[in-house]
């Protein structure tokens, strides 16, 4: 329905108004269509905030949009900041082991917006949490609190994680 009604609004020409229209409708659009309106990071930020499962983890599009959305950001490496991550949104959800070591604590407050990680997603987040640099500290300095600010992290964690957890 979306891809259709994205056809219908776009017949004549991208609206100058298309940020008005439902985030959801982004995700059908090419962050080139998009130029014509706003930044490529305005569309990434706008898509960051449309419903995740409008398109399957798998879908083509979901993965064209993140290479987009790297390039977009200017990101070289596999280093992620936290304001790059913010821009991202729900785009985080789809990064490689690799984008979460190398970005450390930077991504996991948007990591916990997650609704499931791959394998590999879930190892690279308890290799951050074990080390200790993040701003939740090392696990055996965890409390209550940290926790519960863990939200959805909080079933990666393993045996290994779990028994420096004091009680």
């Amino acid at each position: 329905q979306l891809s259709c009604l994205l056809k219908m609004v776009t017949l004549d020409g991208i609206p100058k108004d298309l940020d008005s229209y439902p985030q959801d409708l982004l995700l059908f659009l090419s962050p080139s269509d998009y130029a014509a309106t706003g930044s490529c990071s305005q569309f990434f930020s706008n898509i960051g905030k449309a419903n995740v499962d409008v398109l399957p983890r798998e879908a083509p599009q979901r993965q064209q949009l993140l290479l987009e959305a790297l390039e977009c950001l200017e990101i070289p490496g596999t280093e992620i900041n936290e304001e790059q991550a913010e821009t991202l949104g729900w785009l985080v959800c789809d990064l490689g082991g690799e984008y979460i070591r190398s970005s450390g604590g930077s991504l996991l407050k948007d990591l916990s917006q997650c609704g499931s990680f791959l394998p590999e997603q879930e190892e690279a987040i308890r290799d951050v949490l074990s080390s200790g640099n993040t701003t939740f500290g090392p696990p055996a300095a965890w409390s209550a609190f940290t926790l519960s600010e863990l939200g959805r992290l909080l079933p990666v964690l393993d045996h290994s994680i779990l028994q420096q957890i004091p009680k």
